[in-house]
């Protein structure tokens, strides 16, 4: 088991930090857009190259352009409106319509506290969310959680204006290394999703702290979290200063040192 030294949290943001589920939010998030640009662009076009181009990002290796400028080279011609038309309308859906999906989400109490320990032990803190959304859309979510950039001063949130790849990589943690200059033992990764959260993340050697239900059984075997449960389990081995991971991990408040 590796030890885990912490200078850097790394946290994911939907269904770990805040209560969002995509099966739900997605589909008002569409609506709403469909609706939005009905006049510029035939919504259910508008809607199948928005999934064309976001599925462009997911190609993006590191070493190129930003997500940004990937899904705006997938996504501006191929609906054959110029950026500079289009771009300014979802700046206003974003500013206007996107806080009315706010009822969506719930906020994780555990999660300003989380949040907080971290910041009060001086680790650098990450929202390490898929950066396929404009930066806007992120901040607002963290918002609803608690979590605003107003209230806390983050190292990093991952966005589609500043990463090179998205969580389906281990090339968009290995980004996130670089930012932060850290090694990867010296973060930890807490996130829901096995494939993008747990296995990417180790892939890139980052300790990770799996946010599953009791009994969850874990899709790979090569793969092993140094912790897993809720967000108030991860919140309660913090405050206690004990890891409660698959055997005794070294106190939590030892690794902040």
């Amino acid at each position: 088991m590796r030890p885990v030294r912490l200078k850097a949290l790394l946290l994911d943001l939907d269904d770990t930090l805040i209560d969002n589920p995509m099966d739900s939010f997605i589909p008002e998030y569409f609506a709403a857009l469909r609706e939005w640009v009905a006049a510029v662009v035939p919504p259910e076009r508008f809607i199948a190259e928005l999934v064309a181009a976001t599925r462009a990002m997911s190609f993006n290796d590191g070493a190129g352009p930003t997500n940004e400028e990937v899904f705006a080279a997938a996504f501006y011609p191929a609906l054959g409106v110029p950026r500079a038309e289009l771009e300014p309308l979802l700046d206003r859906f974003y500013r206007e319509v996107f806080p009315r999906l706010a009822p969506l989400t719930a906020p994780r109490p555990a999660a300003p506290r989380i949040v907080k320990w971290a910041f009060e032990r001086g680790l650098q803190v990450v929202i390490a969310t898929n950066p396929l959304f404009p930066r806007t859309a992120i901040e607002q979510r963290m918002a609803w959680g608690g979590l605003g950039v107003d209230r806390f001063r983050y190292a990093l949130v991952t966005s589609y204006e500043n990463c090179r790849a998205t969580k389906s990589s281990p090339a968009y943690y290995r980004g996130i290394l670089a930012v932060l200059g850290r090694r990867p033992d010296e973060c930890l990764m807490v996130g829901d999703r096995w494939d993008w959260d747990v296995a990417c993340a180790d892939a890139a050697g980052i300790p990770t702290y799996w946010i599953a239900a009791p009994g969850a059984e874990a899709p790979a075997a090569d793969v092993e979290p140094v912790g897993r449960g809720s967000l108030d389990d991860l919140l309660a081995a913090l405050l206690s200063g004990a890891w409660d991971g698959h055997g005794a991990e070294t106190a939590l408040r030892e690794a902040a040192r």
